[in-house]
């Protein structure tokens, strides 16, 4: 299998049906007794088989796995092929991350009649990463994976807010990684986070529209859609904020948003923040945790006359910022260490980090969150480590150490 061949076999079936021509592929090339891609869901709590040939009884669910304290969840963590071979004749399961940029968007499972050298590993371990682009290319076309990637029915308050965030809950480059996590109330709260990476500059927000449910949600749609436009305009922080604030005048109906903009140089490092009513961020360094506490401008919308500053945020390599909204620190989520917290996960990928935040809280409130709970989480590496070494992570312009690895892969 070459990786040309595979793209040009995905691409010549249909988008519904791409996943499967890539495993029918593999299962033939490898004499493998099946092949499955699986899917994670929105949360990262689960995962469900799409694309599949042949069939091995494993003894799992026929659709939807729970992740927490299994192999795939080793394997996601990890992001490292797992290899299981039980030895008597038994088939050998290799499963492996199917991940692009640092988005963990599932995972490639086997069941071979042996074990596989290192040749046939590293052919496992590219499939499984053009898969990744074969599953970004195609979900546009169809609903099919929107549907693996949901763990429960959503409502359409719910609909509409997933609909606001970014298509990779997370994104790695050579100067920083950033994930986001959001879980939902029960009644719907209208956060949202976003980030877009531009040719010098990558920008992040995190967001809460007032009230619940679809009007939250529509609130968040009008914000949203204001600071995208201006932000895809070229605008600066400032310009962004202020045709966020118009926006909410204009068409708000008396409501507000709070919210934070981030922009950062991957020039020179520069940060550059906005904060409009909403919860100070966490900046974890040395090991250290500690509140950031800028200067509070209004909520978007709210009815009185304000202007919004743009301040300076001291960021350095090897920093780790936590941004997050209110339903991270109300109710039973009050009780939560989050300072602990975030020390106790400092060496997992900013995506894992990210979901163990938004797990712990949602288990303080015994599953039922009265208040959307929302955390983006960024490590800055710094300008200096723009040439990184794509298979290990390594920096390449650190002579003396030609081998090192970050604490997780860059892929």
């Amino acid at each position: 299998m070459t990786l040309t061949g595979t793209l040009e076999a995905a691409e010549a079936a249909a988008p519904v049906e791409s996943l499967d021509v890539v495993a029918r592929m593999l299962k033939d090339h490898l004499g493998a007794a099946s092949v499955s891609f699986l899917i994670t869901d929105f949360t990262g709590s689960s995962v469900v088989r799409l694309g599949t040939a042949g069939s091995v009884e494993t003894g799992e669910p026929a659709r939807r796995i729970a992740l927490r304290g299994t192999l795939y969840d080793d394997v996601i963590r990890s992001q490292r092929p797992s290899v299981q071979d039980k030895g008597q004749g038994a088939l050998v399961r290799v499963v492996a991350p199917v991940t692009n940029r640092g988005d963990a968007i599932g995972l490639l499972e086997l069941f071979l009649p042996a074990a596989p050298g290192p040749e046939v590993l590293r052919e496992i371990g590219e499939t499984a990463h053009a898969l990744a682009y074969i599953v970004i290319a195609n979900r546009s076309y169809t609903d099919v994976y929107q549907w693996g990637r949901r763990t429960t029915p959503l409502s359409l308050a719910a609909e509409i807010q997933h609909r606001l965030l970014p298509a990779s809950l997370a994104c790695e480059a050579a100067q920083f990684a950033v994930a986001g996590a959001l879980e939902p109330a029960d009644h719907v709260g209208g956060d949202t986070f976003d980030y877009v990476i531009d040719r010098d500059t990558v920008q992040l927000s995190v967001t809460d529209a007032m009230g619940h449910d679809v009007d939250a949600a529509l609130l968040a749609t009008l914000l949203v859609g204001a600071v995208r436009r201006a932000r895809r305009a070229g605008a600066g922080l400032d310009e962004q904020a202020r045709q966020a604030e118009r926006a909410m005048q204009d068409h708000g109906r008396q409501t507000y948003v709070s919210g934070q903009l981030l922009r950062i140089s991957l020039i020179d490092g520069t940060t550059e923040f906005v904060n409009a009513g909403h919860p100070w961020p966490l900046r974890m360094r040395n090991g250290q945790v500690q509140e950031i506490t800028p200067k509070v401008d209004m909520p978007f919308g709210f009815p009185v006359p304000h202007t919004y500053r743009v301040q300076s945020l001291d960021l350095r390599p090897g920093d780790r910022l936590v941004m997050l909204t209110d339903g991270m620190l109300e109710r039973n989520a009050g009780s939560l260490d989050l300072s602990a917290l975030i020390v106790r996960t400092r060496d997992l990928h900013p995506r894992e980090a990210a979901r163990t935040l938004i797990a712990a809280v949602v288990d303080a409130n015994q599953g039922h969150l009265q208040d959307d709970a929302t955390v983006m989480c960024l490590d800055w590496h710094g300008v200096s480590h723009s040439q990184r070494d794509a298979a290990t992570g390594a920096d390449l312009t650190d002579a003396s150490q030609p081998s090192r690895k970050e604490p997780y892969p860059p892929r």
